[in-house]
Parts: structure tokens; C-alpha cells; sequence
């Protein structure tokens, strides 16, 4: 007390806009019986939503891929179960209907289900046939979008998937279908030509065929590319080739999966914008591109 007046020695009173923030914030209740679809995104738990931390303290069951990091997991109730359900291209995987069967059976035991999965349940996650799969089981179910790594990992790679001097559109392609052939179903005269952007999943088994492809459809040889290994994570590596040199570059770096892969100018502007590399101490290119200035361009 001092003149009279009481001072508080502990937290100041949080400001009012804080406190509204704050119940913005409400986290839904994760009830039994559901099953959560997360997205766990590209690897960094950094990176984790706020929704997908909220479901892994209070999940009974985690059904996770095998994209999904072990420091990911750590975030998960300690009393609950964790069940591994990956797949991983030339080894033995759990089929898709038994992972769908799986999380209706959990579902109907009165179990709050979280199925985790790298990146986003929804962009070559096979999130929407498993959420077709309760629907038809009548299980409700949430969806909690993740960072894929599309965009989250070649960011942590310093490439931006857009840019205005490059480019203003992106194409997003899986590199396999599901029996693990090079899709046959796409139109790729048309991605050739009219992505001035393709960012590859899942596509290094076919690295070879679909550089081909695209350069018998009119890409450059010598055009730029990224791959990114264990993007976000801290044994993250980036190999930059070209196109046409690809296939080979990937099998004398013995680069192996999983790695996400971006053909494009865009490559360029890691030069620029490796901001991990320049935590390293590496001296980044102010004009990779060689463009306006943003000062001229505006």
C-alpha cells in the first residue's frame, strides 16, 4: 500500500479488446462419437492450426499417416491411443476402405477419432473419400484444414508458389494415381503450356516420365526446379536442377521421398528469399530475377 492505494505487483488487467479477442478464440467440443479429419501440416508443429492442437489434447484415438512428425504426436492427450496408418509408396500399406472401416468402428464405440494427416486432409490427402465414408456411415465428422506443403513447404524452402513478375496462376498435381502409375487422366499438353507453375506431389518414382511429358508438350529443358525434402523439419534439403536434368540429378543426390517438387521460374527467387539459409549466415541476392524494382514496379 502506498498514500493509500493498494499496488498490485502481479498482471495488469488484460485490455479489453484482448479479452473479446480472446473469446473469439472458443474452441469447439471435440464430443465422442465424432471423428475429426486434421490436417497436420508439412511437418514443423510450429505450423499446427489452433483447431488441430485442440483435437489432439482431447482425441481418445489418433489415427495418423505416415507424413506425420513424431514431435506432432507429442502434442496428443497422453491417454490416448495412437494408431499408425500410413502409406508409403512401394511398401506395405493398410488399404483405404480399411482405414474408412476403421474410423466408423472407433466412431460408433463412442471414441473421439481424430484422423491426422500430413499437410491438408483435403489436397491429395484422400481426406474427402474418408469423409464420404462416414457420411455414408452417418458418423459426424469435422474438418480442420492444414498447411500443405505445396505452399508451406517450398516457403520454408524460400519459394514463394506465386508471384507477380512470374506468375499469376499455379497448378497443383499428384504425381501417381492410386495404384501408383503416372496419372493418365490429366491433360498434360494443356498443363505444359498453360501453368506457368506445377508443384508435384508424390512424384519422384516419376520424376523421369512426367519431365518428359511436359517437355515433349513445350516446357524448357533448362527450366528451373525445386525439390524439398522433409520440408519445414530440420533435416529439410533442397536440391535445384533444371528439367530436363531432373530425373538424373534426383538419382545421383540419392534424393528420396518425401519431397515436394516446383517447376517454374519462381525457383529463381530462392536465391533471394532463402531466409533459412541466410539464419545459416548465407548472403541472399537482392534481384535474383533481374525485375523492377518493387519501388518501380508500383
Amino acid at each position: 500500500m502506498k498514500d493509500g492505494k493498494v499496488i498490485s505487483l502481479g498482471r495488469s488487467p488484460a485490455p479489453e479488446g484482448a479479452v473479446e479477442a480472446a473469446s473469439c478464440l472458443a474452441l469447439p467440443d471435440f464430443e465422442p462419437g465424432w471423428v475429426w479429419l486434421v490436417g497436420a501440416g508439412p511437418g514443423d508443429p510450429g505450423l499446427l492450426t489452433l483447431h488441430a492442437l485442440n483435437a489432439l489434447r482431447k482425441a481418445d484415438v489418433v489415427v495418423y499417416d505416415a507424413l506425420v512428425d513424431e514431435a506432432v504426436l507429442q502434442f496428443a492427450n497422453p491417454r490416448a491411443t495412437l494408431e499408425y496408418s500410413g502409406k508409403r509408396g512401394g511398401k506395405p500399406s493398410p488399404k483405404q476402405r480399411d482405414i474408412s472401416a476403421r474410423l466408423v468402428e472407433l466412431a460408433r464405440a463412442g471414441k473421439r477419432v481424430l484422423r491426422l494427416k500430413g499437410g491438408d486432409p483435403f489436397v491429395f490427402g484422400r481426406g474427402g473419400e474418408e469423409a464420404l465414408a462416414l457420411v455414408d456411415a452417418g458418423i459426424p465428422f469435422r474438418l480442420v484444414p492444414g498447411v500443405t506443403a505445396g505452399i508451406g513447404g517450398l516457403g520454408y524452402a524460400g519459394i514463394p508458389v506465386t508471384h507477380r513478375d512470374v506468375n499469376h496462376a499455379v497448378t497443383f498435381v499428384t504425381g501417381h494415381m492410386a495404384g501408383g502409375a503416372v496419372p493418365e487422366n490429366l491433360d498434360w499438353p494443356s498443363i505444359a503450356k498453360g501453368s506457368p507453375v506445377i508443384v508435384l506431389y508424390m512424384a519422384i518414382s516419376h520424376l523421369d516420365a512426367i519431365s518428359k511429358l511436359l517437355i515433349e508438350n513445350g516446357r524448357r529443358a533448362d527450366e528451373p526446379v525445386a525439390l524439398v525434402r522433409n520440408a519445414t523439419l530440420k533435416n529439410q534439403s533442397v536440391l535445384e536442377t533444371t528439367l530436363g536434368s531432373a530425373a538424373d540429378d534426383v538419382t545421383r543426390a540419392d534424393f528420396k521421398a518425401p519431397a515436394i517438387i516446383v517447376i517454374g521460374d519462381v525457383v529463381k527467387l530462392r536465391e533471394g528469399l532463402d531466409w533459412l539459409g541466410a539464419l545459416e549466415g548465407r548472403i541472399l541476392k537482392r534481384d535474383p530475377l533481374s525485375v523492377r524494382s518493387r519501388q518501380d514496379a508500383v
